[in-house]
């Protein structure tokens, strides 16, 4: 009774898990847990979550264990996004499995890792895409249960999967075609990419300024939102240390982003006179967003980030060491697939030898890549 009580509150426009298109292998339903409450608890449980634990987000471990990690970068998301989709009116069951699901398919050492498994792999013709990564994750990699292969995740969660942050044409990717690709997903999935964003923009500012690679001299002449946060606090606590003080503005920057979503996102969806799932799915464009203003804002804060941190040259340097690392093994088991670990070395029978390789380097935690590098350079 709790449960259909909770799904009455639902905005008209947000996924119903009672309307769920359900799972590809038929469950019967739990005594007290709804269908995406069951998706949520088998993304944390899986292992592919829990190795997030140990993926570089911007730093890795040699700098500092207080910097963020691809796990806690992801709680990060997912305390954001169920903000948001409770404000919204939408399904939070659903927002909270996205948000902790979306970023299984990152490979070891962030970003630097996933560009470069994609230039490997574009070697034959194919690409690497952490969100179709995560899809076969999902679908085939974990290994749990006796009565089918992967986590056998709800059809909305998988499809937010792969729709959360970008569009597939639906003619280049015929394999997705079960995932309505020429359709807009539901707003559960379509807020993870900005709460995402938000996350990590405000995240890497925080640790970029912990690590003392960003001053607050750069920042408040860089991002001029945050230097008229920053005026603010600095008006109200000039006795406060200066730490502190950075921390209140942060605070405040993430608060004016995420309300600027919120609101946004609401008036569009007034405007726009959606009162379905199927009348989101059928919009033209996606109706999550930030004001044209905000947006500007964190289009300013993002670049500074790549400007200023990402290609610091501190970063760079590890970046650097780190590809030659992945390329190397990478090259190494192609030229020895023998040397794969006995489960993967079955699948080049049925599989390219590149897409096998590719997805063991991918699931691969930053310490267990440096690990296996020393032992094969050896």
């Amino acid at each position: 009774m709790e449960t259909d009580r909770d799904e009455r509150q639902l905005a008209s426009y947000a996924m119903d898990v009672r309307n769920t298109l359900g799972r590809r292998y038929p469950e019967p339903p739990h005594a007290y847990r709804s269908e995406y409450e069951r998706d949520r608890d088998r993304i944390i449980h899986s292992r592919a979550f829990r190795r997030l634990e140990n993926k570089t987000q911007v730093f890795t471990r040699r700098y500092s264990d207080h910097f963020r990690n691809r796990l806690t970068h992801t709680l990060e998301v997912a305390q954001i996004s169920r903000t948001v989709g409770k404000a919204l009116g939408l399904n939070t069951e659903l927002v909270e499995a996205l948000a902790l699901v979306h970023d299984v398919g990152h490979p070891p050492f962030g970003h630097a890792g996933e560009e470069l498994l994609d230039r490997l792999m574009s070697r034959y013709a194919e690409r690497f895409d952490h969100n179709l990564h995560a899809l076969r994750i999902v679908e085939k990699f974990e290994q749990k249960y006796v009565e089918f292969p992967g986590l056998n995740l709800t059809f909305e969660v998988r499809e937010g999967v792969i729709k959360h942050s970008r569009d597939y044409d639906p003619a280049s990717y015929p394999e997705l075609g079960e995932y309505r690709l020429g359709e807009q997903p539901p707003l559960e999935a379509q807020l993870i990419d900005l709460a995402d964003e938000i996350a990590y923009n405000c995240a890497d500012l925080d640790d970029g300024y912990e690590s003392k690679l960003l001053s607050l001299k750069m920042i408040v002449e860089d991002v001029p939102l945050f230097e008229k946060l920053y005026r603010l606090v600095d008006r109200n606590y000039p006795a406060a240390q200066e730490k502190l003080k950075f921390n209140e503005a942060l605070k405040r920057l993430l608060d004016t982003l995420v309300t600027d979503l919120i609101d946004h996102t609401r008036a569009r969806l007034g405007e726009s006179s959606v009162k379905s799932v199927e009348q989101v799915r059928a919009h033209p464009k996606r109706l999550t967003s930030l004001t044209p203003a905000l947006a500007s804002e964190n289009k300013r804060l993002k670049e500074f980030l790549h400007r200023k941190l990402y290609s610091h040259q501190d970063v760079s340097a590890e970046r650097k060491k780190i590809v030659q690392y992945v390329e190397r093994l990478f090259d190494y088991f192609m030229k020895r697939p023998r040397g794969l670990p006995p489960s993967y070395f079955e699948k080049t029978e049925h599989e390219p030898t590149h897409r096998v390789v590719c997805d063991y380097l991918a699931g691969m935690t930053d310490n267990y890549l440096v690990e296996q590098y020393k032992k094969y350079e050896k």
